[in-house]
């Protein structure tokens, strides 16, 4: 792939990691000798967007086959608009009114739409066997339905 040397804020963290870890080093004051100019950091900002749109092109050629082809990689999370913003597809987070949130695209009208899903005031307990069991059962999760059901996010959860 692409060789990778380490960069300004690359070393800064790895220093505030020893540091934290108890190595007795110290960070260098601004202006001291050794210390990091504004031109630095500037050319490192410059560096890393360099990087960084180098690596997407590398991962935008990987995923050609919008995966429908059988290289074993799923395609990354795409975005879509969703009421004016950008929103990520298939990628649960907290939710507004209950647990957990999803964005996903209705195959049939081709909107995105938004699923909520799971009990706010419920914790999930799927580390018990018993109960992990119990609700896959209760849920039909060995067949979820459609994306677009809370039903189908619920028993990914599970």
């Amino acid at each position: 792939m692409i060789n990778e040397k380490r960069g300004l804020w690359d070393n800064i963290h790895a220093k505030r990691k020893r540091i934290k870890a108890g190595s007795g080093e110290r960070m260098r004051k601004p202006g001291s000798k050794g210390a990091p100019t504004a031109a630095d950091f500037k050319a490192a900002s410059e560096e890393v967007s360099t990087l960084s749109i180098i690596k997407r092109v590398v991962n935008e050629s990987l995923y050609e086959c919008n995966g429908n082809c059988t290289c074993g990689k799923k395609p990354p999370v795409s975005e879509a608009e969703y009421q004016g913003r950008q929103v990520s597809l298939g990628k649960p987070m907290k939710g507004d009114v209950k647990k957990s949130k999803v964005y996903v695209k209705d195959p049939s009208t081709g909107n995105v739409k938004k699923v909520e899903f799971g009990d706010p005031n419920m914790k999930i307990k799927k580390n018990i066997p018993a109960r992990r069991k119990s609700f896959r059962a209760r849920h039909r999760c060995d067949n979820p339905g459609p994306r677009t059901k809370a039903r189908y996010w619920s028993c990914r959860a599970w």
